[in-house]
């Protein structure tokens, strides 16, 4: 069966962010990418708490550099998430196959990235009080979003 949506964590330094993206992904049937290098091993055991017995089912695919990605997701529409962004996630459209990118838990994305797809960046409006979300929260509530969106349009 082929994944609703994709999601992509580029450079991800925290294990345990990465193995609760992963049971959500699970949850909502969508393929987890993770860009190298990453901030952990693979096998890490923290990685395996937090996505507990979900790991198993897990789409899941590791690439060397964002040009490997982008040329295995070629084709499909590419959404950023950025705090830095003007548009908010619930006043687009999303479609099957949509891929979401999140940037490394400290840094963000890149500017080298962000910049190029000013037109594509997207953002989870929060609290002045609040400086980010989590990495997982972030996914979770852009997922489910877009799960909702597109279970809708099919009714």
């Amino acid at each position: 069966m082929s994944p609703l949506f994709h999601v992509v964590l580029f450079q991800p330094e925290i294990p345990d962010n990465t193995g609760a993206i992963g049971r959500t992904c699970v949850g909502v049937d969508a393929k987890l990418w993770l860009v190298r290098p990453l901030g952990f091993q693979i096998d890490h055991r923290r990685i395996k708490r937090a996505g507990l017995d979900y790991w198993e089912y897990l789409d899941v695919e590791i690439v060397d550099c964002w040009l490997d990605l982008t040329q295995h997701l070629s084709g499909k529409r590419f959404w950023f998430m950025s705090k830095k962004a003007e548009t908010i996630y619930t006043d687009v459209q999303f479609a099957l196959n949509d891929v979401f990118v999140f940037g490394c838990e400290t840094k963000g994305l890149p500017n080298q990235i962000s910049q190029k797809n000013q037109d594509k960046l997207l953002k989870i409006p929060i609290s002045q009080n609040a400086r980010c979300l989590n990495l997982s929260v972030s996914v979770g509530v852009t997922l489910f979003e877009a799960k909702r969106q597109v279970v809708s349009l099919q009714k």
